[in-house]
């Protein structure tokens, strides 16, 4: 009997376990995240939905390493974040995440081809050419690689953005509603690209929404309620999901 020596595949890019986030003491004690356990498989798009303080966009903030939390553990592939120290954590985010925000956070001084190699540039890191070409082809900006923030439209501007999370090739890529800022067109044309970049490329990407219809480009929406994973759907439509919603909205749970 032989055993195999091949290195172990991680198939999820995102673990979540018994995650809790607590703000404040006593009376002030507020329950953000209550022992929330959840997987971000590798290769698939993901939702996160619920109501105006149910806890979504603070579970992305911990999974992605962007704030702290107070139990539970968080791991980005094979590396348990609860473990590094600043430095650690700064440089895992540069290398192996992607973020794309409701802000565009673009530098106005510089090109979008700068915008979009500025982490890699930061880091000391030669983009992949080859790569570099499909991202770009993707987002279709091509011909406005030499322009500034201020010469582009907001979709533009987004695209820009979707451009730099992608280009470094990340374990995974987190948007905090990244259509929020965007007119329906322009929003519609940004979901395509990260729902091709999942398609095409084999991206993971994490997003939290409001919006049936942004969620609705998803593999999977999971649904929060008072910090706590209540629901999921697979192969979400934009009136399911809203169905969903309204049922939240009613009952502070699903029917």
């Amino acid at each position: 009997m032989t055993t195999s020596t091949a290195p172990r595949v991680t198939t999820v890019a995102a673990r979540a376990t018994d995650l809790s986030k607590v703000y404040g003491e006593g009376e002030t004690r507020v329950t953000a995240l209550d022992r929330v356990t959840v997987d971000f498989p590798r290769g698939e798009f993901t939702a996160i939905m619920g109501p105006s303080g149910s806890g979504k966009s603070t579970l992305m903030h911990c999974v992605a390493g962007l704030d702290s939390f107070s139990s539970g553990s968080v791991r980005i592939g094979d590396t348990e974040l609860g473990s590094l120290k600043d430095k650690q954590l700064t440089q895992l985010r540069r290398d192996k995440i992607g973020f794309i925000f409701q802000a565009f956070n673009l530098l106005p001084t510089l090109t979008a081809q700068e915008n979009i190699t500025l982490p890699m540039d930061i880091a000391g890191r030669k983009p992949d050419a080859a790569w570099m070409r499909q991202v770009i082809d993707m987002v279709g900006l091509s011909d406005r690689l030499n322009h500034r923030p201020t010469e582009l439209s907001g979709g533009q501007q987004q695209r820009v953005a979707v451009a730099r999370a992608l280009a470094s090739q990340p374990e995974i890529i987190f948007g905090d509603e990244p259509t929020g800022n965007l007119d329906s067109r322009s929003g519609a044309e940004v979901l395509g690209f990260l729902r091709n970049s999942v398609r095409e490329l084999g991206q993971t990407v994490v997003m939290v929404t409001h919006d049936p219809a942004a969620a609705s480009y998803a593999d999977r929406v999971i649904f929060l309620a008072d910090g706590r994973i209540v629901d999921q759907m697979l192969h979400p439509t934009a009136d399911g999901v809203l169905d969903r919603m309204k049922a939240f909205d009613a009952k502070g749970r699903t029917s």
